[in-house]
């Protein structure tokens, strides 16, 4: 599986750069596309949330790029600078996308609750499972146990990254149904917010594809060693 594995790994990577590179010419292109209306990401989502109920969800900006995030913990809509302030088709999309998980939160969608109990163990098993990996392999002739621990704590990383896809579809077709719905934006724009959310998703199932492979990969190197002794 060595080769194929690399191969595999290889083109995971390429597609992985493809459509990374695509989505960032994809927002460079939509955050060109100033909106009729006039409204920043702020009031987007601000307006989403108000329409669908939610009060109690603050909408707020925090520094960086690519720092959109919903916070169930302590309900807040995260819209990086540039989002939260700007008046264009691509914002309007990421801030009604993540406007898309307070309301999955809200009416209680059940994979977002899965995926938030998830959330400790896997920030754990990210700090150790390297380490723990490595060791393993080294050390798989002697002390398998060791791979086969690291092989676990990857699996939860792997079960995140799939719970994590139907999450994030599920909030952008929310986002796109409340968009067309509401028309809130003219046909050129939505078409710019659908394709910017379209792009997007299709990142984190690259990154689902490769985390499998990667778990696989590791699963056949302890098999391997269990059948030789």
């Amino acid at each position: 599986m060595g080769m194929g594995y690399m191969i595999l790994a290889g083109v995971i990577m390429l597609a992985s750069w493809l459509v990374s590179s695509r989505l960032k010419s994809k927002f460079e292109f939509y955050s060109k596309l100033h909106l009729q209306n006039n409204m920043s990401g702020a009031e987007i989502a601000k307006k989403m949330l108000a329409d669908n109920g939610i009060y109690d969800v603050r909408v707020i900006s925090t520094p960086g790029q690519l720092t959109d995030h919903y916070n169930p913990a302590d309900k807040t809509v995260n819209l990086s600078e540039s989002v939260y302030n700007q008046r264009n088709a691509a914002a309007a999309a990421v801030a009604a996308h993540e406007c898309g998980h307070a309301v999955q939160h809200a009416v209680g969608y059940n994979m977002l609750a899965m995926r938030s109990k998830l959330v400790p163990f896997v920030s754990v098993a990210s700090r150790y499972m390297q380490w723990v990996l490595l060791g393993g392999i080294l050390m798989v002739g002697s002390f398998p146990q060791l791979l086969l621990i690291g092989i676990v704590l990857f699996a939860a990383t792997t079960i995140f990254s799939i719970v994590t896809l139907p999450v994030e579809y599920d909030a952008s077709n929310r986002a796109l149904a409340w968009l067309k719905n509401k028309n809130m934006l003219s046909p050129a724009e939505y078409a710019g917010a659908e394709d910017s959310l379209k792009w997007a998703a299709r990142t984190y199932v690259v990154a689902a594809l490769g985390s499998i492979a990667t778990l696989l990969y590791y699963i056949n190197i302890y098999m391997g060693n269990s059948r030789r002794n």
